[in-house]
């Protein structure tokens, strides 16, 4: 007797059966049984013919387009630090129980302003490589001028 995992794997192969149909030179759909593949000839060409099929594109991950990234901004990542700013002093207050609240709102207070530096620098990191991944021109770099 099949076991569960393979059983399920045959009757997802039953449910998403395939078939092949190709396109001929006049555009109509031809089943597979009915069309032969050509022979190349000795040039590498197929019949002497070029391909009309379009050169292949590398594919993308998972066929569509990668989401969109905002660039970074310190007041997004002043909101998203007083969201976590919460959870560090719950985590605090339970790994840490013996001290005193003063004590745990302090080391809160740093382990946040700690965060939002490297909150900015992963944004920055991120909306980096979108660019790049899409094609785009990167930001200018800032000078300083005085």
């Amino acid at each position: 007797m099949a076991s569960r995992k393979q059983r399920r794997r045959r009757q997802k192969e039953r449910r998403h059966e395939y078939e092949f149909v190709y396109v001929d030179e006049e555009g109509h759909e031809v089943d597979s049984e009915s069309v032969e593949p050509a022979a190349p000839s000795r040039n590498g060409s197929h019949n002497g013919k070029k391909s009309a099929q379009k050169p292949k594109s590398p594919q993308k991950q998972g066929g569509r387009a990668p989401r969109k990234v905002d660039p970074p901004s310190w007041g997004r990542v002043a909101r998203r630090a007083l969201i976590f700013a919460p959870l560090i002093f719950v985590a605090f207050s339970f790994l840490s129980r013996n001290q005193s609240l003063e004590a745990r709102l302090l080391l809160t207070a740093l382990y946040t302003a700690f965060f939002v530096p490297f909150m900015y620098l992963m944004d920055r990191t991120m909306y980096r490589s979108y660019l790049r991944r899409t094609g785009q021109a990167p930001p200018p770099a800032r000078t300083s001028r005085r």
